[in-house]
């Protein structure tokens, strides 16, 4: 059979995410049961309503689903999500997208600079150590790792392993996972960070140099795959040091210093965030 043959418009209300500008978007993977999920109305400084969030499937589902889908992302223009609903009533609407739009107008050096100032502003002496070899000195960027697999194929190994967690299935309409975390409007970062576009715009360049793909969210956790990760502790330090800035509760959750979550990071092909 032809390849256009199987290829179908895009089912139920899924057409309603892209705001009308759908009638070249294709999807002939067929979904479970599943609706489109509304921005939460209490939140209008930050969406309108003229379209619903993201579409989200009524039961978990397994990680070839999130496989499948993402390999027809091109055609689609819906990237998967797995969703832990287990600490997250996504379903109810609790959510507060931003534009996609804006995304473009943050620049990953420029946050993370702003994060390090903040913080040295109000930096001990003895919290100095934490960030060694930096200090009060932000790097910036890391440079871009090489490529230890492909990054989609990797990427659907990993929603295999997390689809162990029952976790349920989201669609969003974006051009690439990163602009995923606006889009659906996440807030998980919240304590740390009031919009969540300069967050994406950071996630744009991981994807860029080292071949990261939004797989998870939950409440307040983010799951990437990654595909060429550093793998000298040189330069794991310093991935260590964006990662910090990106999320600053790394280092309380794991060995307290840069220098030792390097270590955990250095040759891992996956990444996990959560924020307190």
């Amino acid at each position: 059979m032809d390849d256009l043959e199987v290829r179908r418009r895009l089912p139920g209300d899924l057409p309603r995410l892209f705001g009308g500008d759908a009638a070249e978007r294709t999807l002939s993977v067929p979904l479970p049961d599943g609706d489109v999920v509304w921005p939460d109305p209490g939140y209008p400084q930050r969406q309108t309503l003229l379209r619903p969030a993201f579409w989200l499937s009524d039961d978990p589902v397994d990680g070839d689903l999130w496989a499948r889908l993402r390999a027809e992302h091109h055609r689609s223009g819906l990237w998967p999500l797995l969703l832990d609903e287990s600490d997250q009533p996504w379903a109810a609407g609790q959510i507060a997208p931003e534009p996609v739009e804006e995304i473009g107008n943050y620049l990953p050096h420029a946050f993370m600079s702003e994060v390090w100032a903040d913080w040295a502003e109000q930096a001990a002496t003895a919290d100095l150590d934490d960030l060694a070899p930096f200090g009060l000195h932000c790097p910036g960027p890391a440079p871009a790792g090489g490529l230890l697999d492909d990054p989609d194929a990797l990427a659907d190994r990993y929603a295999r392993t997390l689809d162990r967690r029952g976790l349920s299935l989201g669609l969003v309409a974006v051009e690439r996972g990163a602009d995923a975390l606006a889009a659906v409007g996440w807030q998980g970062a919240l304590n740390h960070n009031e919009w969540t576009a300069p967050l994406a715009a950071v996630l744009r360049g991981w994807e860029d140099r080292f071949g990261a793909r939004v797989v998870a969210l939950g409440f307040n956790t983010l799951e990437l795959s990654v595909a060429a990760p550093p793998v000298t502790t040189r330069h794991a330090v310093h991935v260590a040091a964006e990662h910090w800035a990106f999320c600053p509760d790394i280092l309380f959750q794991g060995p307290g210093t840069l220098a030792g979550y390097a270590e955990d990071i250095r040759g891992k092909t996956s990444w996990s965030f959560w924020w307190d």
